[in-house]
């Protein structure tokens, strides 16, 4: 993938995908199949440039087509693209950085664009592997992940999990639980790392309470 280091590396206006209920974090890997024929023309489009998209959700308001989207998006990069024999596309997108959503744009594709602003995430572009959390935060992280993945019936690989760097981890875990859209909305806004971190021990607090215990 090219070394965007500056927000200024990335595309100004961008093509987006409105998918609810999906999180794209930066340095990320999101599979996705795509079907509708607006968004088989969006990759068909993107392949030929710079290979970026904007994954987004959508809030309350506008039409079924056209439905409002949310203030923040994930930009990604196309890294992995491959065809099915009835024409579907299967791609995968990697995080790039997030995106505050501008002005639509007025013009006659048959998929959405709009106005990305990047600077507000300029950490996106950073390296993290480093971060690392206090031992106590670690601790009540893995009892609130373990009570959430037992309520729901889920497994991790534990022997990964324990030693994966922090941001990975937590970007892991973030895109691939079954939270709600809000949610996921609440952890791609969360400001760093730290922010997202905590964000993700409460919702598992919160979800996997089942025997009584209150949110510190």
């Amino acid at each position: 993938m090219p070394p965007y280091r500056h927000t200024a590396d990335l595309p100004q206006m961008i093509p987006v995908f409105p998918l609810d209920g999906a999180l794209l974090l930066p340095g990320g890997d999101l599979p996705l199949q795509i079907f509708e024929p607006r968004y088989l023309n969006m990759i068909d489009d993107v392949m030929a440039g710079d290979r970026i998209i904007g994954l987004i959700q959508t809030r309350q308001g506008g039409d079924r087509e056209r439905p409002k989207l949310s203030d923040v998006g994930c930009a990604g990069r196309i890294t992995s693209y491959a065809e099915t024999s009835d024409g579907r596309y299967l791609i995968t997108l990697t995080g790039v950085c997030r995106f505050e959503a501008g002005a639509e744009l007025m013009i006659p594709t048959p998929y959405r664009q709009l106005r990305a602003s990047y600077d507000r995430f300029q950490g996106d572009l950073a390296e993290d592997e480093a971060a690392q959390a206090p031992e106590a935060a670690r601790a009540r992280f893995a009892q609130a992940l373990k009570r959430y993945l037992n309520r729901r019936e889920l497994d991790i690989d534990w022997e990964t999990a324990n030693t994966a760097p922090l941001e990975a981890l937590v970007n892991s875990l973030a895109m691939g639980l079954p939270f709600e859209p809000a949610e996921k909305q609440a952890l791609l806004e969360a400001p760093d790392l730290a922010g997202r971190f905590e964000t993700l021990s409460t919702l598992l607090e919160i979800d996997g309470d089942d025997e009584g215990h209150s949110v510190q």
